[in-house]
């Protein structure tokens, strides 16, 4: 079949040309700009057998420094916690593989039970009323937000925390471009939103105030505080909350927020170098009909048994189109389904340890790795399991010297912020042990040296 699409000879690439009006492959591409185009041929070497291909891919993937081959104090919105076994056992089943839309909920039960279950955990874990099917990741689930804000207050102002992750931040600003949503920083000078100041931008025209707990530096915010500021102005509370901390953390809905988003990456998703991610998304009921994205809902058929449907579709994009409330039409249904059976795997004590054991071991990492001569937190506000070291090296040196030595040191700031040149910052979670920590501190202490 498929030599009717490709043109495998030259007799064929003429033929095609022609249909178009091309009389060469030169011809086809004159308005691609000369410099623009590669002048040698592309050099590709000889096919290999298929052994050898093989041997040669190891090869390329050894050079990789990943999670299972370093020690990984890597955060900054992706994290190496454990994945549990049960779920790579259980999305590789052939039901979980070939799923896709669940538009006929008499033959997606499965699916919709799945994604359902999901939606109840995250909203039992954000505190929120409502959680939808998942978004891309937590940046797209914190732009969707905006947007929602907007359209339920009728204003055209976010003001975002400094202390919200840049690469979030990033995000929403394109997607607030096109309908003229303007953005407003609020500072963060000391590792966590400065709420006076924020009062200060949040007014009649605002429509949100977003923070991050912890945010992007590690610290813990003052959620409740920062509700405050915002209902007092007729705004919304936007939180960007990690739901692996919620075992622990206070659910950002039992404290005045309006709208929970955040990276479920840490529930059961593997780091993968950088996705598929889990956007989490969670509301209050009176914000439920603006939901992005995708909601499932528990019915009862004419008999009487239960079963499940999608639910409140006119809001979404392949039934309203222009009129729809997001571009949003999908979810991420194979890593939801994995953070589901992370969440059911775990249970309630056990993602308690989880947190327990990531903050204590945060802790410890931060007094042991603050023994190195010239190494200190750059903020005193509390944190969970992430925090800011300052380095009397540049952390760039710092942290391509330990990978050599088995150690993904954690993330430089520079790049997000020229005023933390100087700054690393470091996650522990749950796996690491306190010899990994302690070599780790040895190995700091002759980078900096």
């Amino acid at each position: 079949m498929a030599s009717r699409y490709i043109a495998n000879t030259p007799d064929e690439q003429k033929r095609m040309l022609g249909v178009i009006g091309a009389a060469s492959l030169e011809e086809l591409l004159v308005k691609i700009p000369a410099k623009a185009r590669l002048a040698r041929p592309l050099g590709l070497a000889p096919a290999l057998a298929e052994t050898d291909l093989i041997r040669h891919m190891k090869a390329l993937s050894a050079r990789n420094a990943d999670a299972d081959s370093h020690v990984s104090f890597l955060g900054a919105g992706s994290y190496d916690h454990y994945v549990p076994s049960p779920i790579n056992h259980l999305i590789s089943r052939g039901e979980f593989f070939t799923a896709y839309t669940p538009y006929q909920p008499e033959a997606s039960q499965g699916t919709l039970r799945t994604i359902y279950e999901y939606q109840t955990m995250i909203a039992e874990l954000t505190g929120m009323d409502v959680a939808n099917a998942s978004i891309y990741d937590g940046a797209s689930s914190l732009a969707e937000a905006a947007l929602m804000a907007h359209a339920a207050t009728d204003r055209g102002e976010i003001v975002l925390s400094r202390g919200v992750n840049p690469l979030y931040r990033r995000v929403t600003a394109t997607y607030c471009e096109g309908p003229g949503i303007r953005l407003r920083d609020a500072a963060a000078p000391d590792g966590v939103t400065d709420l006076a100041a924020a009062k200060k931008l949040v007014g009649p025209k605002t429509a949100a105030l977003v923070i991050q707990t912890p945010n992007f530096y590690g610290c813990l915010e003052d959620v409740a505080a920062a509700a405050e500021v915002a209902h007092a102005a007729g705004a919304l509370l936007v939180v960007v909350a990690d739901p692996v901390n919620l075992g622990v953390l206070e659910g950002p809905g039992k404290l005045g927020a309006d709208i929970v988003v955040g990276e479920g990456q840490g529930l059961g998703v593997p780091m993968s170098f950088g996705g598929p991610n889990l956007g989490v998304f969670a509301a209050k009921n009176e914000l439920v009909r603006r939901m992005p994205g995708r909601l499932v809902g528990a019915t009862v058929d004419r008999d009487g048994q239960r079963g499940f449907v999608l639910t409140l579709q006119t809001r979404e994009q392949h039934i309203r189109r222009a009129k729809a409330t997001s571009n949003i039409c999908t979810n991420v249904a194979l890593c939801a389904l994995m953070a589901t059976i992370y969440l059911a795997t775990l249970g309630r004590r056990g993602l308690v340890r989880v947190g327990e054991l990531s903050t204590a071991k945060a802790h410890y990492a931060a007094l042991r790795l603050t023994t190195v001569s010239g190494v200190s937190l750059r903020f005193a506000a509390p944190f969970f399991k992430e925090f800011t070291l300052k380095l009397p090296k540049p952390p760039e040196r710092v942290v391509t010297r330990l990978a050599r030595q088995g150690f993904l040191a954690g993330v430089p700031l520079k790049s997000f912020d020229r005023g933390l040149v100087d700054c690393l910052l470091v996650a522990v979670t749950e796996k690491r042990t306190k010899a990994e920590i302690d070599a780790f501190a040895g190995a700091l202490e002759k980078a900096v040296a």
